[in-house]
């Protein structure tokens, strides 16, 4: 027998250890999960978790995913440290991505270099845009920010759908859905020859360094932390609970729309209905299995990459279905709140004595 018992405070071990002993769980379900699918389970482990990193050319790969996970995580931790819950990020990159297209559309073969910066500024601006009519509409009529955030992703998706089915359609692209690919002066330069790793990376890393500063070393940083953790004594020190709010969804929009634009002008090339990839969505578990943290949302970054490039491998390699990508990533959630319970809880086994 065993129950749960309260600890006196919460435990900085567990609130570190917690996010491995969710991996160590999903993967033990995972190996189950091959085995009843019939599956040589360590096949399916060496797929997930080593054929992503044993070649310089996946490692790339690897990175190339990577990216916008990371970037959209790092807004969405202000956010959550805010108390703010923006669960539509994915809107967020696909209005990003078509405020990208719309710049590179006006490349043509005599543009200049000065194009890429304003494609990733478009980028920004359309994300910022979309979270800020989330912001808005909480700031004026209280409505719940997860409820309209949701809702205006399939907005998005409806006007991406528009662009690329009608005003932007390529008219030598054989009647499929999709903008002509960007001229290749709108390219993000990329960090070395046969790769497709772009600076986006170094944006990412670089913006993983800035929010730790924000957060840890600054006054406005802390005036966000305060006013999540404790509402009452944020207005009583002063902050403003409305510009916490804005701060909040203007950073977490302006970088989801910055993984749109560098996604569009780097590894796609151009607009198609496939640009909602589910980044937005998957980078809120990279934010909570990374503890809100810069630091530790790098690790799980890379870490749900994995999960992208393990899942299509699995898809062409085990003919396995290509959902298995979300299985896993729904089993780490899930694994990693169970395991937190062990952040405020301790577990007490005890012998329960019975006769006749």
């Amino acid at each position: 027998m065993f129950k749960l018992e309260p600890r006196p405070q919460p435990s900085k071990f567990w609130s570190a250890c917690s996010p491995l002993l969710a991996l160590l769980v999903t993967v033990i379900v995972g190996i189950i999960l091959f085995a009843a699918l019939g599956k040589d389970p360590i096949r399916g482990l060496q797929v997930f978790f080593w054929e992503p990193i044993k070649t310089k050319y996946a490692l790339s790969e690897l990175m190339v995913k990577a990216t916008p996970l990371l970037i959209i995580a790092l807004g969405l931790a202000v956010c959550f440290r805010s108390n703010v819950w923006n669960i539509g990020a994915e809107g967020q990159f696909v209005m990003g991505a078509v405020a990208a297209g719309g710049m590179a559309l006006l490349a043509d073969k005599t543009t200049g270099p000065w194009i890429v910066p304003a494609i990733l500024l478009a980028g920004i601006l359309g994300g910022m845009v979309w979270a800020g009519l989330v912001a808005l509409l909480r700031d004026r009529f209280n409505a719940n920010e997860i409820l309209v955030s949701l809702m205006l992703v399939y907005v998005a998706t409806l006007i991406l759908n528009y662009m690329v089915y009608g005003p932007w359609k390529d008219p030598a692209g054989y009647n499929f859905p999709q903008t002509k690919t960007f001229e290749s002066v709108t390219q993000i330069p990329r960090l070395m020859s046969g790769s497709r790793v772009s600076i986006g990376l170094i944006i990412a890393l670089v913006g993983a360094g800035a929010l730790w500063v924000f957060l840890f070393r600054t006054r406005a940083g802390f005036a966000q932390q305060v006013g999540g953790l404790a509402p009452a004594a944020a207005r009583y020190a002063g902050f403003s609970s409305r510009r916490a709010l804005w701060i909040a969804l203007l950073i977490s929009g302006g970088a989801a729309g910055l993984a749109g634009a560098l996604e569009v002008a780097g590894p796609i090339g151009q607009l198609t209905p496939y640009v909602p990839a589910g980044y937005g969505f998957a980078a809120i578990i990279v934010a909570f299995v990374g503890r809100l943290h810069p630091l530790g949302m790098v690790f799980s970054a890379v870490l749900m990459s994995m999960f992208y490039i393990g899942g299509e491998l699995a898809q062409s390699r085990l003919g396995l279905p290509k959902s298995l990508t979300g299985v896993f990533q729904g089993l780490l959630l899930f694994a990693l709140l169970a395991c937190d319970t062990l952040i405020a809880y301790r577990v007490k086994f005890s012998l329960k004595k019975g006769g006749v």
